[in-house]
């Protein structure tokens, strides 16, 4: 018989955690994002495959956070699964990920804001401008320090965040649904089109085609990138379970949640289609729904869902300001990297690791002066590099299934990282190249955790990290000489990289240094 937690938390409000925590900024803009690439038709179908993916991983998820309490966090079942390695290369990734996301949220906000005042905070290349460069620096290294202060989990924040993402959403919903017109919806229910753009992205025409197997593939295939981003940190309904009354609500919780977000995110996606013209849609600026809302009701409503986003992002900025530092300790505390990133502060902040983090934040929110479109840029570097985190999760539970003869298992975990393997083939592994770049640094890292601990590096390791290194350097000049279009896919020039590339150096030699010096003075005492 399973076992009551009384002060745990019940069914109903897990659900609301989870759907609270994964609407983040992404939903605001997924309108106009999912319009440039797909049609009504295309939309309802993409959410059902990327529908049943997310709940494949969900499923793996619940699945292991039930049989296998002893780990902990997706970089623990890749290291339990597939070795030290390959648990590093996981947690790293969420880590990268996590900081990424928080650019996107920092783009997304001057965006906001950029509709109160047009051209201030945003040009038309969908670059920040220095001004918001300076606001977004300052508001980053003010939510570190708030964060190494201990106040993260402020069940205030939490509720005004809530409350600031739900109303304008609700408001939209109602207004989405009264100025719905059928024959706007159909107009263009299945049929693709090529854009005709103009050199800043707007696109001027559209050449419909009909409908075909092949196109309704590419309509899914642009839309993936955008909905997967919609559910990252949907991992952290699954564990819940230690907080929940029963752990058999934990898994409830997550299909339930999984289902409301569902249906959240398709009328969010689908009813403007019932209101402006897929072009209109596509050229809508950035934040969808505000420029969308604001058409719908007027002013007040794009007031309202501006102001709201910049609270919920605000919010959510200062949760994924501890998720990247999260990893890392987990990481220190699994000895794949240095006691040094494990430290605590007298508030119990990981500040080492917040230190080193923001750092590297800040050298990429420079970049966001650079980058055209810089919030899919990193929208799509941060769920291309988390792809890999999830399908190993699916790869471990498919490992656990076959050790165990158990036939659900390995179908869940087959699908749940097929899922992912085959999405991050069709639309990021542009970005899972650049991110190379990133994962030298870790492994630098990785080395001397490993001296730290009384071990070296194992040969298969060593080659690993020389290849995957290597595989770095050259998408540097890849980046320059755009191979395989990856100039084009990145929206980043050589320039702009190297803008980022060289600080990234300096911080690294830095970086390692200190940590060697701080390995060499336990090393004397003991």
């Amino acid at each position: 018989m399973e076992t009551e937690n009384k002060n745990g938390i019940g069914l109903a409000a897990l659900v609301a955690i989870i759907v609270s925590g994964a609407i983040g900024g992404g939903v605001f803009n997924l309108s106009n994002d999912l319009a440039t690439g797909a049609t009504p038709g295309g939309v309802i179908v993409s959410w059902i495959v990327i529908g049943f993916g997310i709940l494949m991983l969900v499923l793996s998820l619940n699945h292991l956070v039930v049989n296998k309490p002893e780990l902990s966090g997706v970089s623990d079942y890749a290291r339990a699964g597939f070795g030290n390695m390959v648990g590093f290369i996981s947690g790293w990734g969420y880590w990268l990920s996590a900081w990424a996301g928080n650019i996107a949220f920092a783009v997304l906000m001057m965006t906001s804001v950029d509709y109160f005042f047009p051209g201030v905070f945003q040009a038309k290349n969908g670059s920040l401008t220095f001004l918001s460069v300076i606001v977004v620096s300052l508001v980053s290294w003010g939510l570190t320090l708030l964060v190494m202060r201990g106040v993260e989990g402020a069940a205030v924040i939490n509720a005004v965040v809530l409350v600031a993402k739900l109303i304008p959403l609700f408001v939209f919903v109602i207004a989405g649904i009264v100025t719905f017109k059928a024959g706007v919806f159909s107009a263009h229910f299945w049929q693709n089109f090529v854009a005709n753009t103009n050199a800043d992205g707007v696109i001027k025409s559209l050449t419909w085609s009909n409908m075909t197997g092949g196109d309704l593939f590419s309509q899914v295939q642009g839309s993936l990138m955008v909905m997967i981003w919609v559910f990252v940190g949907i991992e952290g309904a699954a564990m819940m379970g230690d907080r929940a009354k029963r752990k058999s609500d934990a898994g409830k919780a997550s299909i339930l949640g999984l289902i409301a977000l569902l249906v959240i995110y398709i009328l969010l996606s689908l009813l403007p289609y019932g209101f402006m013209s897929q072009q209109e849609l596509a050229n809508t600026g950035q934040p969808g729904l505000v420029h969308i809302l604001n058409a719908m009701v007027g002013g007040w409503g794009g007031s309202l869902m501006a102001i709201g986003l910049v609270i919920s992002l605000l919010g959510a900025w200062l949760s994924w300001t501890m998720l990247p530092v999260e990893a890392t300790q987990q990481l220190s505390d699994q000895k794949l990297l240095p006691s040094w990133f494990g430290k605590l502060n007298k508030n119990g902040a990981p500040s080492n690791s917040l230190l080193l983090t923001q750092l590297i934040v800040q050298i990429f929110l420079i970049v966001t002066y650079f980058v055209a479109d810089a919030y899919n840029v990193f929208v799509y570097l941060c769920t291309a590099v988390i792809m890999i985190c999830y399908a190993l999760v699916g790869l471990y539970l498919f490992k656990l299934g076959i050790q165990e003869k158990k036939t659900s298992n390995i179908i869940i975990g087959f699908i749940a990282a097929a899922f992912q393997i085959v999405a991050l083939y069709y639309s990021g592994w542009q970005f899972v190249w650049l991110s190379l770049i990133l994962y030298a640094v870790g492994f630098i890292l990785y080395a001397l955790g490993k001296k730290e601990y009384g071990s070296k590096m194992s040969g298969g390791e060593m080659i690993s990290a020389v290849i995957l290194t290597v595989l770095g350097v050259l998408a540097i000049f890849g980046v320059y000489g755009n191979w395989l279009g990856l100039q084009d896919a990145l929206g980043i020039d050589g320039n702009t990289l190297l803008v980022a590339v060289v600080p990234l150096i300096i911080v690294t030699f830095i970086v390692y240094f200190v940590v060697r010096g701080d390995i060499s003075k336990k090393e004397v005492k003991n």
